[in-house]
């Protein structure tokens, strides 16, 4: 073992406490990262062993081969297969069994008489298989529908809706449809599949309810027979198929299947976790480096002696770095075991609150591991790096001077370095928002912004201590002045102690602003698009619910207190060979009731061939009132629709509007999504709102809402996020607060003298636990103020470029009362940090304080 690994041992076993903030900086970083990765790992094994289990008696799937994606959906949509097609299928040689498959949207209502699920992932209804092998869901309590009226419902939802076999209820497919539960179900062994709702009817039932014509289904299940493999049985299948009908093995469904989770949910949900878990990592960056800087600063003697004895420069960097390195190792190894104790404990937690995990034991893959500790060494490394080479810098004379002086917040170079970064950033992400709408020059420009306050940090921290101290001298007096005076000592270590913090409050108020704008946007959306009194509507974010019934808005329609009721369903159909969302309405009243700015042509001459479309879809079909486009259907009819009207706005009516009797010959299960409703005049909201909700009362009891009700219901899924954001960012926060508390703790141990110097002299123990606390918020306060401001920053950056790189027009908004909510919590989180520390000073010996050396 060579002298500079003894060396960093020995100092190791001697000052182990100094690194106590560095190790558990870096086991949150580590374990928060190690335990995202393992969960991602476990889920996808859980989802591919459930769906496997689901679908194993099922060897090949028939469905249609056309399917048509519109933007921003990752699954497609595909016509129905006509069910005539099992006869067909069942005198194929090597087939034992086939069974229709029919499926649409239904929601249950609980016995509260509020719909069951719905808030993101789907409510399904289908008909019950009654071959077990070819079902997914396996028959758990009571039997199989047998008559009209009766369904199988998964047992996940029947608890959520306190439902019970012998129960009557109401199914929305979405026409309300009085069903009585007689079973309960399981769907590859768990209660169901994760949040999806699932109501299995009688064929008939299902063909009646959830199909435009009898004789479709979404598709159809054949098990083979024995000693028949399944691509055998697809190769058998293809050739008495109809053109535009395929064949694929049950393996490459229940692939498919898989694949879905895993590209809208868990991809989703896992990445969100790498990105906090990166940001933590970032934090603990700071924190590191601060530590390790004030250790080298420390021991500014220790090393120049060393130096003096015949130590290289090298032999002193290496020992630096030896620290770290133990440290990092120490620290990875037990982030790992965390981050599996993090996954496990979320296996255990997420049933309890109604998300079940599939079952199965916790997925540890080799890169869940190595990655993790690569990653966590990595970021210790790298943060001592700079004070390693700091220390093999220690000129042997720097063991004849007592203290050196930190000239950083009046270094030249710095602010000048700080200035033409913080210029760069500001050009370059102007550029990318109003210049050139670009999502990769506003990121370069973000990150530029984030290098110039950490170039800045030191230059600015000295005038911002200052200024946010300087009310401590009148309400604290002297100990308030000594507070202040102990922050400017440093103002590198203030900056890079207040650097932390300040990622983390920026984070939060960059999600927070943003969070605001999207609201704010929705506001502004509803205001100028929705000139209606009240809308009955379906969850707004999600793929769950079943819609309206399209009879919702002629029923309301004919009520006395209504001037205009208008639904917009929707459809999709390849516009000019590329997928396309339509918007399926009358369009007469549609304009009477939501403002779609200045129309070209007329909206009232549609017809069954006519096409209404925005002005900037317009644009880029290279459309003009009397062209024609072409559309193709899931159905594989084609027609030529000619363009009878372009309109302004988009953000409610969409892009593209056709009439019902259009969609008509195209449709699958129809539904609208939202009902506007005008009132006569004289009608007061109050009236017309009770009228709308007795006529909704008959359709399902779907939710009516004012206009503002409209809008904040709309935005319901922001504060979701924005939850979801802070409850992960507290981690970031917490290692935040373990870098400002270790940094005081180090400078305690470095003013050791001076402390008891201020004993002597008469400062009592409150005033000195009071001037450590103090220090503390003044350093917290100027991350604070710094990620706040970088934040707001960052929000408009963010607002302003999703905002060219969009068709609808974003409003920016500063939300100020949860911003002082953030820079409270910002100073009570420093306040938090000063306690232990000032404990610490307090408790100090004062002869055995002055006797130091």
């Amino acid at each position: 073992m060579n002298a500079a690994l003894r060396l960093s041992l020995s100092s190791l076993r001697g000052h182990g406490r100094r690194f106590a903030g560095t190790f558990f900086a870096v086991f949150l970083g580590v374990a928060f990262l190690a335990g995202t990765l393992v969960m991602g790992d476990t889920l996808r094994a859980g989802f591919d062993t459930m769906f496997g289990n689901a679908t194993k008696g099922t060897d090949a799937v028939v469905r249609s081969a056309g399917v048509i994606t519109t933007p921003g959906e990752s699954q497609g949509v595909r016509a129905p297969v006509g069910t005539d097609l099992v006869r067909t299928i069942e005198h194929v040689p090597g087939v034992a069994a086939a069974a229709p498959d029919i499926q649409g949207a239904g929601q249950l209502v609980g016995s509260d008489r509020k719909p069951v699920g719905g808030q993101g992932p789907p409510t399904l209804a289908g008909n019950w298989i009654d071959d077990p092998k070819l079902n997914a869901y396996r028959l758990a309590e009571g039997r199989a529908p047998a008559k009209s009226g009766e369904v199988v419902v998964n047992r996940g939802a029947a608890e959520k809706g306190h439902l019970k076999i012998g129960d009557t209820t109401v199914l929305r497919t979405p026409d309300p449809v009085r069903v009585t539960i007689v079973g309960l179900a399981t769907f590859g062994g768990e209660d169901g599949m994760a949040q999806v709702t699932f109501t299995g009817m009688t064929r008939a039932d299902a063909e009646k309810y959830l199909t435009a014509r009898p004789g479709e289904a979404a598709g159809i299940r054949v098990r083979a027979g024995p000693e028949v493999g399944q691509d055998e049985l697809v190769s058998a299948l293809t050739p008495v198929l109809p053109k535009g009908v395929e064949a694929i093995t049950g393996q490459e469904s229940a692939r498919e299947n898989t694949d879905m989770i895993s590209s809208q949910f868990l991809t989703l949900f896992t990445t969100l976790l790498l990105v906090f878990s990166g940001i933590a990592l970032l934090v603990a960056t700071f924190s590191i480096h601060n530590t390790f800087a004030i250790v080298v600063a420390q021991r500014t003697r220790e090393n120049a002696l060393l130096r003096a004895l015949g130590a290289s420069r090298r032999q002193v960097t290496a020992s630096t770095l030896a620290e770290a390195s133990v440290v990092a190792v120490a620290a990875s190894a037990v982030g790992i075991a965390g981050g599996v104790g993090i996954a496990a404990g979320l296996q255990a937690l997420f049933p309890a609150i109604g998300f079940p995990f599939p079952e199965g034991g916790l997925v540890i893959s080799g890169l869940s591991m190595l990655l993790p500790l690569g990653v966590g060494v990595v970021v210790c490394l790298g943060s001592a790096l700079l004070p390693a080479a700091r220390a093999g810098r220690t000129a042997p004379l720097a063991a004849l001077r007592e203290t050196a002086v930190d000239e950083s917040g009046a270094s030249r170079v710095r602010a000048t370095a700080g200035g033409g970064l913080a210029a760069l950033a500001v050009g370059v992400t102007l550029t990318g928002v109003l210049l050139t709408p670009s999502l990769w020059l506003a990121g370069l420009g973000a990150v530029l912004a984030l290098a110039a306050f950490v170039v800045l940090g030191p230059v600015a921290s000295s005038a911002a201590v200052r200024v946010l101290g300087a009310p401590l001298d009148r309400l604290r007096g002297v100990t308030g002045g000594l507070a202040r005076r102990n922050a400017l000592r440093s103002p590198r270590r203030t900056a890079a102690t207040a650097g932390a913090l300040m990622i983390g409050v920026a984070v939060v108020s960059l999600f927070t602003v943003f969070g605001a704008s999207l609201k704010a946007t929705m506001d502004q959306t509803v205001s100028r698009s929705f000139a209606g009194d009240v809308a009955v509507s379906t969850p707004s974010f999600g793929a769950g619910g079943s819609g309206l019934s399209p009879e919702l808005a002629p029923a309301i329609a004919r009520q006395p207190a209504v001037e205009y009721a208008v639904g917009l369903g929707k459809g999709v159909a390849e516009v000019n060979g590329q997928g396309r969302a339509l918007t399926v309405t009358d369009p007469v009243t549609l304009g009477k009731v939501f403002g779609l700015g200045q129309v070209q042509g007329s909206l009232n001459g549609l017809g069954t061939d006519g096409i209404a479309i925005t002005r900037e879809e317009a644009g880029r079909q290279h459309l003009a009132t009397g062209d024609t486009a072409r559309l193709a259907f899931t159905d594989g009819q084609r027609a030529d629709f000619t363009v009878r009207a372009v309109y302004g706005r988009s953000e409610l009516a969409g892009d593209y509007v056709i009439t019902r009797a259009a969609w008509a010959p195209h449709r699958t299960q129809d539904a609208d999504t939202v009902v506007a409703v005008s009132f006569k005049d004289g009608v007061s909201t109050a009236e017309g709102k009770a009228a709308v909700e007795k006529v909704a009362e008959r359709y399902g009891g779907p939710e009516v809402q004012t206009r503002d009700e409209y809008a904040q219901s709309s935005a319901a899924g922001i504060d979701m996020m924005l939850t979801l954001v802070y409850a992960l960012l507290a981690l970031a926060v917490l290692i935040a607060l373990l870098g400002i508390a270790n940094t005081l703790t180090l400078a305690i141990h470095e003013r050791t003298r001076e402390l008891g110097l201020l004993r002597a002299v008469g400062q009592t123990r409150a005033q000195l636990r009071a001037m450590v606390r103090w220090e503390s918020v003044l350093v917290a306060a100027f991350g604070t103020a710094g990620g706040l401001a970088l934040g707001a920053f960052l929000g408009w950056v963010l607002v302003e470029a999703s905002d060219g790189a969009s068709d609808s027009a974003f409003a920016f908004a500063v939300p100020p009362l949860r911003l002082v909510v953030v820079a409270l919590v910002g100073l009570a989180a420093g306040a938090l940090a000063g306690l232990r520390p000032a404990r610490r000073a307090a408790r100090l010996d004062v002869l055995r304080a002055i006797a130091t050396e």
